[in-house]
């Protein structure tokens, strides 16, 4: 049994999900929708895909189409998702979840109401060191897991002024400003996709930028926000503490990588750093760097990158780790490109396992709301400089 899927904002991500989703052995027809109506096209052409929507709203209102797939900016996710549930469509959203705290509590309610799938897309829930750390914490190898770092260690220079010209148009400038804080899913959800706890309160501290170039200016800044680095601490359910950083101003080699973890345990600890990682306990110290290091699936130059600035082109091309277990994937992704170390494949089968089967997905409205929230809340903290704030939580997903 297939169920039909519409892609919803053909840019540059959305080529690589749609490739996959459309290999998936659990969907059926696909269709397009965006906002540049030839980029839908370009999309339904180089993909093959069944066709394409004049608008969004078509798209909900067409009983030809049962879940939508949306690759927006990311202001836009959660009233677009919203919109879909309350349409009787199914859900699988990029990054972040949702800009406030109200519309993530919206979504949470849709999808209690309706019973239908939601899913975020949070790619470092695949990240090997967080699916290594998953799987030693559950064997119990670091003792009591106490304090754990994240980070999104990104600088505009290596990709991200293409990236926002590409999606912004001549007022590009207004949305790079894009507060880093608001986008804290790849350092966040990479802790938490491996540490079962959550949030509950968060001190941060931002720096305003210097550059001068027009971006991160609160006078041309459509979030009125004028900081380019943040760090956060926060305190988690249970004891013990992470910090996080989000670097958009930094000297590091993002296109190698760009999320990196940290965790500390009472028995051992393990750390990723841009090219070697390790696993140190009171005997001595180990290097996993190839346990976790995935085999690039495709060549940087390939046709169907070339849309995409250079240096960006590494979070496509990244294969599977050796930590990755590739045999609950369907042996159709096996030759085809893969993204962000590893994860595309792990999360287009996820949303198609959740809606085929009815159950909640691994990052469902709950754990996309923890995985979320606290950067909202570090947001928040940031502007107030750096006062300590509660985070909210909607608690565990109900039983299905």
């Amino acid at each position: 049994m297939t169920f039909s899927l519409g892609i919803v904002g053909a840019g540059q991500f959305a080529g690589q999900f749609a490739k996959l989703f459309r290999a998936h052995p659990g969907v059926g027809s696909m269709y397009a929708t965006d906002l540049i109506p030839d980029r839908a096209e370009q999309l339904i052409a180089a993909e093959r895909l069944t066709g394409g929507f004049d608008s969004y709203d078509t798209m909900l209102g067409s009983p030809d189409v049962d879940a939508v797939a949306i690759f927006t900016q990311r202001w836009t996710h959660g009233p677009l998702v919203l919109r879909a549930l309350r349409a009787g469509k199914h859900v699988y959203s990029a990054v972040p979840m949702a800009v406030t705290e109200e519309e993530i509590g919206a979504i949470i309610d849709a999808v209690r109401e309706t019973g239908l799938t939601y899913m975020m897309g949070e790619t470092s829930q695949y990240n090997p060191a967080t699916v290594h750390a998953r799987d030693r914490i559950a064997d119990g190898a670091f003792g009591r897991l106490f304090y754990a770092e994240g980070d999104y260690v990104h600088d505009m220079d290596l990709g991200f002024y293409e990236a926002y010209q590409y999606s912004g148009g001549a007022d590009w400038k207004t949305t790079a400003s894009y507060p880093p804080l608001l986008y804290p899913t790849h350092s966040v959800g990479g802790v938490l996709g491996a540490w079962d706890t959550h949030a509950v309160s968060v001190s941060a501290i931002g720096v305003p930028d210097e550059r001068g170039d027009g971006v991160f200016d609160k006078a041309v800044s459509r979030f009125g926000n004028d900081l380019s680095n943040a760090t956060a601490l926060f305190e988690v359910a249970g004891g013990g503490s992470f910090r996080t950083n989000e670097f958009r101003r930094v000297g590091y080699p993002s296109h190698i990588r760009e999320s990196r973890f940290r965790f500390f345990g009472t028995d051992a600890s393990m750390e990723q750093l841009a090219t070697v990682s390790f696993w140190q306990d009171k005997k001595g110290v180990t290097d996993i760097s190839d346990l976790l290091r995935p085999k690039p699936t495709l060549p940087p130059d390939d046709p169907s990158l070339a849309r995409i600035a250079p240096t960006l082109r590494a979070a496509f091309t990244s294969g599977s780790a050796p930590v990755h277990d590739r045999d609950r994937l369907p042996r159709a992704f096996d030759l085809l490109p893969n993204g962000h170390e590893g994860s595309h494949h792990f999360l287009v089968d996820d949303f198609v396992t959740a809606v085929a089967g009815g159950g909640h997905p691994p990052v469902n409205a709950w754990v996309a709301a923890r995985y979320t929230l606290p950067g909202i809340a570090a947001h928040a903290s940031a502007l107030r400089d750096g006062e300590r704030l509660p985070v909210p939580d909607f608690g565990d997903a109900p039983a299905r």
